[in-house]
């Protein structure tokens, strides 16, 4: 899940997991690409989310718990 409300646009994200993260081209806030981290990626994914400066990102089973 991304919060564009708290994400400042730095990019680590795609920089880490390409093929789930993007940058809106008109103010630089994270695009999720896919409703699902696809199968192999989780470890990247969850990369992206702990190095998120802003902490805009979290995955949503994490806070189901």
């Amino acid at each position: 899940m991304a919060d564009l409300e708290v994400c400042i646009g730095a990019g680590v994200c795609v920089l880490t997991a390409p093929d789930v993260f993007d940058q809106d081209s008109a103010d630089g806030t994270v695009r999720v690409l896919v409703e699902q981290v696809p199968a192999g990626e989780e470890r990247v994914v969850r990369e992206a989310v702990d190095l998120c400066p802003s902490a805009a990102l979290s995955i949503a089973e994490d806070e189901a718990e």
